[in-house]
């Protein structure tokens, strides 16, 4: 517990106003989109400048109390949850677009941005931000650079880090960095930037992001194909790629899924296929087209039930909703949702999907399977109720099973999510101890007291401890007994 004195000195610094100590603003602030993870902060605190974190990170290396940075709380992976002894630190109200630079395609923003509105203001100019989280609605973008987030259009524009060419951020001693800039094209020295995107806010607190936007494509076709076996939409799948086309989307939805969208937002989509394929294309219109018609015919070779393309852009935001509802659609099924994410090399997703379906069938439970084909990142989403403590146990058991068989398949345990806390004890599986042990010094090295979003991707080990386990098998019953959680 943060002592009162502490708390006084916090509101000397940003100002009584910004302490927000009440009983419901730690309710409100205890936990993000991460299902069954919550834990109650000291207080919230807003900075209003760059000084006052500095400041704050000043004081908590002082005083001995963990900052918890926060943007809009939408995580999946428990990287906002606070910890014992901890602030957090909001950030959403740090949503201004500083400088749009149509010369050098570049955005200055602040990192409560926004995503969506980022998208929407830049699109006005004829310009692209590509990276599109399924939650860029509700999304900040300093959480977006934090988690490295991905999205729909991943598979042909890549993913946050692929748009950052700057950062400014306040390490955890309170020195302020800025790294990167407007230039193409910088060797000078270590990529500090790349060093600090996807670090789950355990480096570093975003304070500002210059990004890269892109020309807006000239047109875009948007399709739906139905199809009676996942493996007929994973051959189609490859048989895209092979054909030399990359499509900006190209989305999965299995049929428990399909069924959900279906009741959700009745767009009449058939609920008796196994799966469905959102394709998008864009680029140039005669290139669209091009590409348009060469989706259709290998959807028709693979016998797709029936390929439904737009004919305008309303038409075509009706068929994105398929799949950009799928969570929400999935959610109002039962009381408690857990959306995880793992991801395999992109020819083995019809054999993962089988392998979920084994494993949701032996644990008596209900996984809907969303997600993005075209780069092997899976969504599997268990329908369940916190309030059946058996029923948990069986969904926990069943997640770490689907993450084993991930990794088996020469995959990860996240490919947009992040480690956070719910993942962090399946880390050692798939990571080599000299690698993670780098990651532990680096820590260290910028945070040598800890107190900057602490425990989160890794534990860190109390510094007598010698090194864990690198065998597998003891890594397993090292888990199985609860250690390193």
């Amino acid at each position: 517990m943060i002592p009162q004195t502490t708390l006084e000195k916090l509101r000397s610094v940003v100002g009584k106003e910004n302490v927000l100590d009440s009983p419901e603003d730690k309710i409100a602030y205890s936990y993000d989109g991460t299902p069954l993870l919550q834990q109650l902060p000291d207080a919230a605190i807003i900075p209003r400048s760059v000084d006052h974190i500095s400041q704050i990170l000043r004081l908590a290396n002082e005083e001995g109390f963990a900052v918890v940075p926060r943007g809009s709380g939408s995580g999946l992976s428990g990287g906002s949850i606070p910890v014992d002894n901890s602030v957090v630190l909001l950030m959403n109200h740090w949503n201004r677009i500083l400088e749009i630079d149509q010369k050098n395609l570049t955005v200055w923003v602040e990192p409560g941005v926004i995503t969506a509105n980022l998208h929407s203001t830049v699109e006005a100019l004829g310009l692209l931000y590509p990276p599109d989280p399924g939650s860029a609605a509700i999304c900040s973008i300093g959480g977006n650079v934090a988690e490295n987030a991905g999205g729909l259009r991943g598979l042909k524009y890549g993913v946050t880090k692929n748009y950052v060419l700057g950062l400014e951020v306040v390490l955890p001693n309170g020195d302020v960095v800025v790294t990167g800039g407007k230039s193409m094209k910088d060797v000078a020295g270590y990529s500090l930037k790349d060093f600090l995107i996807g670090s789950e806010g355990t480096l570093g607190i975003i304070t500002r992001v210059l990004l890269r936007l892109i020309p807006k494509p000239q047109a875009s076709r948007t399709m739906l194909a139905y199809f009676d076996k996942m493996s007929d939409a994973a051959e189609t799948v490859s048989d895209i790629i092979a054909a030399k086309i990359t499509p900006a989307a190209l989305e999965f939805l299995d049929n428990t899924t399909i069924r959900c969208v279906e009741e959700y937002a009745k767009l009449g989509l058939p609920t008796h296929v196994e799966s469905l394929l959102l394709i998008e294309v864009d680029g140039r219109k005669a290139e669209v087209e091009e590409d348009g018609e060469k989706v259709v015919g290998l959807c028709k070779k693979h016998h797709s039930l029936d390929v439904r393309v737009a004919a305008t852009e309303q038409e075509a935001i009706q068929l994105r909703t398929a799949r950009k509802a799928a969570f929400s659609a999935l959610a109002r099924v039962r009381p408690t949702t857990i959306l995880e994410d793992a991801t395999v090399p992109r020819s083995e997703v019809a054999s993962m999907l089988e392998r979920i379906k084994s494993i949701s069938s032996k644990y008596n439970l209900t996984f809907g399977n969303f997600g993005h084909a075209g780069d092997g990142n899976l969504h599997p989403t268990c329908l369940t109720d916190e309030r059946d403590k058996d029923e948990i146990d069986r969904a926990m058991r069943a997640i770490e099973e689907i993450f084993l068989e991930a990794v088996r398949f020469g995959g990860t345990i996240t490919g947009e999510h992040g480690v956070g806390l719910a993942k962090r004890k399946f880390l050692e599986q798939t990571m080599s101890e000299p690698a993670l042990e780098m990651m532990r010094k680096i820590k260290d090295a910028l945070d040598p007291n800890r107190v900057l979003n602490p425990g989160k991707i890794f534990k860190l080990r109390p510094r007598c401890e010698g090194p864990m386990p690198t065998n597998r098998e003891q890594i397993k019953k090292f888990l199985e007994m609860g250690a390193y959680t």
